[in-house]
């Protein structure tokens, strides 16, 4: 068992054992399945992330404020154009995140990794990463097992609610959860995938939870978009060797005092950031009255 990322590198270390492994020992001790019976989960839950990654790429979505909607269309006919800054593979999971935000606010099925608000970063990320190493089911199914042992704990020992730590909470602890899971995919090692965690939340702290007329569709799409690329970013860095300076454990406090510090107004009460814009209460009163 586990409640420190120094821990689960012990743990790795000791056992020689990949984090996906002490992750699954975890929780078959903790729920009493089989390790069989978790991964069957684990694939189920991975079956219904990439149907909310894929449909918002194929049709326009329709969501319950109308503030967001085709983006995800745009952005996959976008990357296959021969010019582009990014290139096919950022921009095809960039529109993967599009897609799952446009499913979650369209009350569509999505799966909450670790909330419903950064729910497009993991599957995102994590889909595209098995097309480019041809990973087997059984590979992504290790992949969510680490991108879940970051998420334990992160949410152990911080938070991942946007209303108590900010977006950073969300989409840096999602963000820090995919890069982890790409690294331990691209045959990583543990500790490469802490560094990666730490330099993904490092990349988004002190963001701001400020969702235009409450509704969980802008700016919150677009930054599952750019949090998907800043897990992809982190995790190659890490893979090239890169550390971070900062340890990842004090990286999640640093995160959980940053989101305590802020105000009520920047921790999706849509009372300050872009929803308190000019533009952003004129939409609130569009669709609120």
């Amino acid at each position: 068992m586990f409640r420190y990322g120094h821990e689960l590198l012990a743990l790795t270390e000791k056992h020689n054992k990949k984090i996906s492994e002490i992750v699954l020992q975890r929780e078959c001790k903790i729920t009493g399945l089989s390790e069989q019976e978790i991964r069957e989960k684990m694939k189920r839950s991975f079956d219904i992330m990439k149907a909310s990654a894929k449909d918002g790429m194929e049709k326009e979505i329709k969501t319950v404020g109308g503030i967001i909607g085709g983006d995800a269309k745009r952005v996959a006919g976008y990357a296959k154009s021969e010019k582009t800054l990014c290139g096919e593979t950022v921009l095809k999971a960039a529109a993967r995140a599009l897609s799952c935000s446009e499913i979650n606010a369209s009350m569509g099925r999505i799966c909450a990794a670790p909330t419903a608000g950064s729910c497009g970063i993991v599957p995102s990320t994590v889909t595209t990463a098995a097309e480019v190493y041809g990973s087997t089911d059984e590979e992504i199914v290790d992949a969510l097992l680490t991108a879940s042992g970051i998420g334990i704990i992160i949410s152990t020992n911080a938070t991942v609610a946007g209303a108590e730590g900010g977006c950073q909470a969300e989409c840096g602890a999602a963000a820090a959860m995919a890069a982890a899971a790409m690294v331990e995919m691209a045959g990583g090692t543990p500790e490469m995938s802490l560094h990666a965690a730490s330099i993904a939340i490092k990349n988004v702290m002190g963001l701001v939870c400020d969702p235009i007329a409450g509704l969980v569709e802008a700016p919150c799409a677009k930054r599952n978009a750019s949090g998907a690329v800043n897990a992809m970013i982190s995790a190659d860095l890490a893979l090239a060797g890169v550390k971070s300076i900062i340890p990842f454990d004090e990286v999640v406090d640093a995160m959980y005092e940053v989101g305590k510090a802020l105000p009520s107004e920047l921790r999706e009460t849509a009372l300050g950031g872009v929803a308190a814009t000019e533009t952003g209460k004129r939409i609130m009163k569009e669709i609120f009255g």
